[in-house]
């Protein structure tokens, strides 16, 4: 299901296959917008890049994101003032407002038209007990010395008990901004490949050698921006993060939309955003996360929102319907910097906790800054190899109990489901002669099996019967139900099987 952005942007960039040996000063696994930002400063400053990708120009997470540009992450920095402390939370607060400034100077001096708007952002809710959270978050805000409101009286369809508010944050489409990053980086001498998957990364004598299926790359620095690390040491980045997933439809509501990006206070999520389509504004509305690789049906996903947006808009009609997935760090502050201490010039920023927009260029400058040999008076906020989330010890033991259960040969019991119980358009895990397969049937019956069995670290996968993919509980891979390869830290497709029912 492509998102809005990817839908209308027909026009994609497309840029060859790596097909030789190459050098460049940087390589930048990934094409994201974390990854594209790098290559767009790193050029600019005089750097030899290359950005590699396994697909297209930011096809996952960023082009299908919600795309607000904002410093309001929630009801965040009550939290992080009474974890961290006040200057602490500051210099979180101001280095992602410091991005929003960043992000739109990139559009003025390179003319980019990605229908950028300033608005508004809120946090709100509808329950009379959340007020006084929403309130001393106001407190804590104004403290830090940012001007946050409280206000009762919003644009959204429906009354509030209350809600905070952050001016000037922003809303753009990601597609459009990005297409116009990578016209720079390659005419500031940059390459960009794609449709090549990079399984290897290698350190010898003070240079990297990148493997990908296409040739290596030899660079003095690489910078992993590919989501999820798909290095797993000596990082071990798989025990301090996992996936969350959430849904979004792009709906015509038929009626004149609100102003202003919006946001639940807590559980159930409901985000609510603008966006043009054909010249139309459409609402964007999103929610229904879950932990990637818990069993979901279209019923708790899509048909949710879709509920929901019929009870606002009785006329409305669904035009686009998406998802997407977010690496969640154990303390809710992305992981930037150096891989790991023991490693020099290996870079990653992952674990943007929803926050993409401003957290990608946040990292970038950081990790770029480094690079140029220039001193970013953030990094120490959001350094990647703090041990705090280690020392996070109940959700480290929660994470690691789930990824062991899950290890595919503790989970070689009998399975509760038969291949004819497995209705058309679903799938399901069955045992055939002591061994597990992935079956799914198509709308007419055509059968396809795989091994569901992670190929990152060996959990056993789970069927999403929403997006109808194989999706893993461990670390949030996921494989379409042919068994390619969608989402890493995997890279590799699932093993398929030939069987005859």
């Amino acid at each position: 299901m492509n998102s809005l952005w990817l839908s209308e942007n027909i026009n994609l960039k497309h840029f060859e296959t790596l097909n030789d040996n190459i050098s460049c000063d940087v390589c930048i696994i990934g094409a994201g917008i974390f990854g594209i930002t790098c290559a767009y400063y790193l050029s600019k400053a005089g750097l030899k890049v290359i950005v590699i990708d396994k697909s297209g120009i930011s096809r996952k997470t960023t082009g299908h994101t919600t795309a607000k540009i904002t410093s309001q992450h929630g009801l965040f920095y009550t939290y992080l003032i009474e974890t961290y402390g006040e200057q602490y939370a500051k210099d979180y607060l101001f280095a992602n407002q410091e991005a929003i400034d960043n992000i739109k100077n990139i559009i003025d001096v390179e003319g980019i038209k990605c229908d950028f708007e300033y608005q508004s952002n809120f946090v709100y809710t509808t329950n009379k007990s959340e007020v006084s959270k929403i309130k001393k978050e106001v407190d804590c805000v104004n403290a830090i010395g940012f001007p946050a409101n409280f206000v009762t009286k919003t644009g959204l369809p429906f009354n509030i008990e209350g809600a905070i508010q952050f001016k000037n944050q922003a809303q753009f489409n990601p597609i459009k901004y990005i297409n116009s990053l990578c016209d720079s980086i390659i005419a500031n001498n940059g390459n960009i490949y794609t449709n090549t998957t990079v399984y290897d990364v290698k350190n010898e004598n003070n240079s990297f050698s990148t493997l990908t299926t296409g040739g290596t790359i030899q660079s003095k620095y690489v910078i992993l921006a590919s989501h999820y690390p798909f290095i797993n040491f000596p990082g071990m980045y798989f025990i301090k993060m996992y996936q969350s997933s959430s849904y979004i439809i792009g709906v015509d509501t038929k009626k004149t939309l609100f102003n202003g990006m919006y946001i639940t206070a807590s559980s159930p999520t409901y985000s609510f955003r603008t966006a043009y389509y054909n010249g139309k504004k459409i609402l964007l509305l999103g929610g229904s996360d879950h932990k990637t690789g818990t069993p979901i049906t279209y019923e708790e996903s899509y048909y949710n929102l879709e509920y929901y947006a019929k009870q606002l808009y009785p006329n409305c009609e669904i035009l686009f319907r998406w998802d997407t997935r977010d690496c969640i760090t154990l303390d809710k502050i992305p992981y930037i910097g150096l891989f790991s201490k023991t490693i020099d010039n290996l870079y990653l920023g992952t674990g943007f906790n929803k926050w993409g927009m401003t957290s990608s260029n946040v990292a970038a400058n950081i990790i770029c800054d480094d690079i140029l040999q220039k001193k970013n008076k953030y990094a120490y906020v959001f350094d990647s190899t703090r041990v705090n989330p280690i020392k996070n010890r109940t959700e480290v033991k929660n994470m690691l109990t789930e990824s062991i259960n899950s290890i595919a040969i503790k989970k070689f019991k009998d399975s509760n489901i038969s291949f004819d119980n497995i209705p058309n358009n679903s799938g399901g895990i069955i045992d055939i002669n002591n061994q597990k397969v992935g079956i799914y049937k198509d709308t007419s019956g055509n059968i396809f099996a795989v091994k569901p069995v992670c190929t990152h670290l060996g959990c056993l996968l789970s069927w999403n019967d929403a997006d109808k993919t194989w999706d893993c509980p461990c670390h949030g891979s996921r494989f379409d139900y042919m068994g390619k390869n969608l989402y890493d830290p995997a890279f590799k497709d699932l093993e398929i099987f030939n069987i005859n029912f």
